[in-house]
């Protein structure tokens, strides 16, 4: 149970984290090779990209998630319902489920009886072979939403060289933080994954070089003074 949990904060977290910074270097970038703009436009609309991901990731998050649990919670009570009202039929979805994987009589009916006795069981059993559902325990959609808002607003620390640095100054130092945290991030995904960290960090990092390049090329190409 603690080992799902852990696992599904980390999902978040990196998830979370990814989008806002790629989201906010991307914009800080081109806000800032637009040529004309202030310290304090850079940080604004830094800022306001930030807080816009965070929010949408987070509200994404928790709808997201509501609707699954609600979808899970309503199969359940379909399959209660058969269960209870047509006990033959899905006994036997239950025999035909283990039939096709290979079990013939005595042990086919020791299997069918041993979870057909069990009702926390068999329903358990009819949602994940028959329906394909997973369901995922102790997700609380609340506090899926809150993770992923949080770790969205790790996409201030591209901002941060702007607080204490000139446009010009700010921008090399806020790609670096901005590739470096992106590489850390993708390092961490391979809790998940179990790949290379180094490949998983490089990929990341990836992600952020061309957002960099997209929003520096846009912000360079608006400011561009007209021929």
């Amino acid at each position: 149970m603690d080992s799902h949990i852990r696992t599904t904060g980390i999902r978040e977290i990196i998830f979370g984290a990814e989008d806002g910074i790629v989201t906010t270097l991307g914009v800080v970038l081109g806000v800032a090779a637009a040529g004309n703009a202030s310290t304090l436009i850079v940080i604004v609309a830094g800022l306001a990209a930030m807080l816009a991901e965070a929010i949408s990731m987070g509200v994404g998050s928790y709808l997201s998630a509501k609707s699954q649990r609600e979808l899970v919670e309503e199969q359940m009570r379909i399959e209660r319902q058969e269960m209870k009202e047509k006990p033959d039929e899905e006994r036997k979805e239950i025999s035909d489920i283990y039939y096709k994987k290979g079990f013939r009589g005595k042990e086919l009916s020791s299997i069918v009886k041993k979870i057909t006795s069990n009702k926390k069981l068999w329903l358990q059993e009819m949602l994940v072979w028959e329906l394909g559902i997973m369901p995922k325990k102790n997700e609380v959609p609340s506090k899926t939403a809150t993770i992923f808002f949080l770790a969205s607003l790790l996409g201030i620390i591209p901002i941060l060289p702007f607080l204490f640095l000139s446009v010009t100054s700010a921008i090399p130092y806020s790609v670096i933080l901005g590739f470096g945290t992106l590489f850390l991030t993708g390092a961490l995904k391979t809790k998940l994954t179990k790949r290379s960290w180094l490949k998983s960090g490089s990929e990341m990092m990836m992600l952020g070089i061309l957002a960099a390049l997209a929003g520096y090329a846009i912000g360079a190409l608006l400011g561009a003074p007209a021929v």
